[in-house]
């Protein structure tokens, strides 16, 4: 009697340990190849120590990662920035929000002709991403380094090349290149300057911090973060997720293994 007792209680206790232990609940996340999925490779065992089974869903472009929140293949994602996010919101009606700002990728200027921008000669040709989320991010650089002033009164971060009141140099611009393909461009030495998002640089080989010619601060408004459905943000395990990303662990991976091409954020 005691033997069976025994054994029921082994099985009521092995179904419970099964009902509460493990890999519950499954995350499944969107990312860029880098550094976002890299960041959440980090990321992944430290959630699965608190029951969270981490899938990371690679992604090549800025379309495609907000379709699939929005469709709910997946259950966040983690590639763009607050301005691109809020742009595509407009844009598609999507209903997404902010669960946590995790790092900053600088833009910077790249240029196979160049060593410096005050070499630039008139007519220069500048090549950015299609994207025009980024537009104002890019030409906020380039009044940084003294080459064109956006008009008084318009919102930088939603400034486009029809918002320059001051073109010393008579730049020309071209905006019909993908982002992805920017690397591309600069290594085959079209242009005379091309703006390069971080993350699409690290992934072709380029060391921001001294194949650029000019880089972003790290104060940029930029930040990006992990956009999750309307409502989904204090799920417990995206607030999981955003904990772990702004952790010392986390943050110091990313310092480390970026040398300041990539900044992290911990709000």
């Amino acid at each position: 009697m005691k033997k069976v007792l025994f054994t029921a209680l082994t099985a009521v206790f092995a179904f419970s340990l099964a009902a509460c232990g493990g890999k519950e609940d499954k995350l499944v996340i969107g990312a860029s190849n880098v550094p976002h999925a890299e960041i959440l490779e980090q990321a992944k065992p430290i959630l699965e120590e608190k029951g969270i089974d981490l899938e990371i869903k690679k992604f090549q472009d800025y379309i495609l990662p907000n379709k699939a929140l929005a469709d709910k293949d997946i259950d966040a994602n983690y590639f763009q920035h607050i301005p691109y996010l809020e742009q595509q919101m407009k844009e598609k009606g999507y209903k997404f929000e902010v669960a946590g700002k995790i790092h900053i990728e600088p833009i910077g200027i790249y240029s196979k002709k160049y060593k410096n921008l005050k070499d630039l000669p008139e007519n220069a040709e500048v090549i950015m991403s299609s994207s025009v989320a980024d537009h104002g991010r890019a030409l906020s650089l380039l009044q940084e380094e003294g080459l064109i002033k956006i008009k008084d009164g318009v919102d930088k971060t939603k400034a486009t090349v029809k918002d320059i009141a001051e073109n010393k140099k008579n730049l020309k611009f071209k905006t019909d290149v993908e982002a992805g393909l920017l690397p591309k461009v600069y290594e085959n030495k079209e242009g005379d300057i091309v703006l390069i998002n971080t993350n699409y640089a690290i992934d072709a080989g380029l060391n921001p911090q001294k194949d650029a010619i000019a880089l972003e601060g790290s104060e940029s408004p930029y930040v990006n973060i992990i956009a999750v459905r309307e409502g989904d943000k204090d799920k417990k395990g995206i607030k999981e997720l955003v904990e772990v990303l702004h952790s010392k662990e986390i943050q110091d991976y990313i310092k480390k293994e970026y040398k300041g091409a990539v900044v992290p954020v911990s709000e």
